[in-house]
């Protein structure tokens, strides 16, 4: 079977959104059985954990980290929840993680396609949740981001079946969605080989790190995150030129002295000519969230087009995994 391309991993998102409907099975787990959770996955596997803890960032009673590394960090232990994603299943950092948590009594639940991960978890019967094969790891955020919202809705008391179904309805028309890629598209298609900054609050940082993975993987183009506050204090120091950069601002408005931060920075950044892209955003709602992916997925699709550049090849990832299965 071939590969399922990107754009018509675009273009029929609301399955994946679906799948997660269909086969989400509660776990049973509660935040007052635990001290913290950790949720590990790399790449593609491992943004869906960045963005779902960000959403609940207002309410989770217990904390929540991410990490995309071969440990856990000390404080993980039999109080901790530990989550893991790998959409193959074969990740090697991933599965480190695994052995990690298991040797230290961690509870698991693990998310893949197929894989060792997923043989782990049938073998040792813990709670676990599949994923569609035939798609690039890094298409594949509807499952998983969709899974892992529903997986801590439930751990944080909260039933997000809801919030799925609005997701998936919007997709199933995503008009604002494709409006907004055209324009950001039609706006940086001259500087298209410029890098990317994307500017944004906290509650837009993991959006933000999706897509300079995706313009990173799919473009073959450099992108990089500015989180304010903390980039007020610093970053904004180096612009007092025009900068061979593409720009996009991510501002949920939901503090106003950062939105008044942005309005600064815009000014900044105008007067000296350069190009930026003002996303037209009121809050962080999950809806919302959804649609600045699934429109700056499609500009990465697009940009690489204009490149002319394979949006489906890793090269010099494969390189390396290959590097790395010598050693």
């Amino acid at each position: 079977m071939s590969a399922i391309t990107h754009e018509q991993s675009l273009e029929n998102f609301h399955e994946q959104l679906e799948y997660v409907l269909n086969n989400y099975h509660t776990h049973g787990k509660r935040a007052s059985q635990y001290n913290n959770i950790v949720i590990g996955g790399l790449g593609g596997s491992g943004i869906g954990g960045r963005i779902a803890r960000l959403y609940f960032w207002n309410e989770m009673p217990i904390p929540v980290e991410v990490y995309s590394d071969y440990n856990l960090p000390a404080y993980a232990n039999d109080k901790s929840l530990v989550i893991l994603c790998s959409y193959s299943g074969n990740t090697e950092e991933t599965l480190t993680m695994y052995k990690d948590a298991q040797n230290r009594g961690c509870d698991i639940i693990c998310m893949a396609a197929g894989g060792e991960l997923l043989s782990l978890a049938q073998t040792n019967q813990l709670p676990y949740y599949t994923i569609a094969t035939g798609y690039q790891p890094r298409m594949t955020l509807g499952f998983a981001l969709g899974n892992l919202v529903m997986i801590l809705g439930e751990v944080a008391g909260k039933d997000m079946t809801a919030a799925i179904t609005e997701v998936k309805n919007m997709f199933d028309n995503p008009v604002q969605a494709i409006k907004c890629a055209k324009e950001m598209h039609a706006l940086f298609q001259p500087t298209i080989a410029n890098k990317f900054v994307v500017v944004t609050d906290k509650n837009y940082e993991a959006v933000a790190i999706r897509f300079c993975q995706q313009i990173q993987e799919n473009a073959k183009g450099e992108g990089f995150i500015s989180v304010l506050p903390e980039a007020n204090h610093n970053m904004i120091e180096s612009y007092y030129e025009k900068h061979d950069t593409n720009f996009i601002f991510l501002n949920s408005k939901e503090n106003s002295r950062v939105a008044a931060r942005f309005d600064f920075l815009k000014k900044v950044l105008t007067d000296l000519g350069n190009v930026i892209y003002d996303y037209p955003l009121s809050n962080a709602s999950l809806l919302s969230q959804f649609e600045v992916i699934h429109a700056t997925d499609w500009l990465s699709i697009w940009a690489s087009d204009d490149k002319k550049v394979n949006n489906m090849e890793v090269g010099i990832i494969m390189q390396l995994k290959g590097h790395l299965s010598n050693i």
